[in-house]
């Protein structure tokens, strides 16, 4: 009986394959996610995302709330992307962007449970900060040359 690749598995090769899925998982959600959420600003088949807008934002920003939404779904879609390409810089961003999105929405004094998801989404943007690596490897290292 041959043992499973888990128990032969050393472990510091187990724990890097975690926190490998771990961070392809988290980064997978923060690219899909705010891609198809800014997409829909243009769009509202999901809602009608002006209903979440707090009014003093249209009191701040001299625009009516679809355009001000057409804004957000240009920020979100850009974030989407930098969290394919520099997931640091992204998750960053999101998270972030995520922390606005929560006070908007306590500030508009309803859709508190909205503004808990977003919580909790903005925690596991930070996640995927710090599981990110500092900056993209393109290859390996090559050893330098003694002296």
């Amino acid at each position: 009986m041959k043992a499973s690749p888990v128990l032969s598995t050393p472990a510091p090769q187990l724990q890097a394959a975690r926190h490998r899925q771990a961070f392809l998982l988290l980064r997978t959600v923060f690219v899909v996610a705010p891609i198809i959420f800014g997409l829909d600003k243009f769009t509202n088949l999901l809602t009608d995302w002006t209903m979440y807008l707090a009014p003093v934002a249209t009191s701040v920003v001299p625009l009516p709330a679809q355009p001000i939404m057409h804004i957000v779904g240009v920020v979100e879609i850009v974030a989407g992307v930098v969290v394919a390409v520099r997931p640091r810089i992204g998750s960053a961003i999101v998270a972030l962007w995520l922390l606005g999105i929560t006070i908007n929405l306590i500030i508009l004094g309803s859709f508190y449970d909205v503004a808990l998801r977003d919580f909790g989404l903005l925690v596991g943007a930070l996640a995927l900060n710090r599981l990110s690596p500092n900056k993209p490897s393109t290859k390996e290292p090559t050893p330098r040359k003694a002296a």
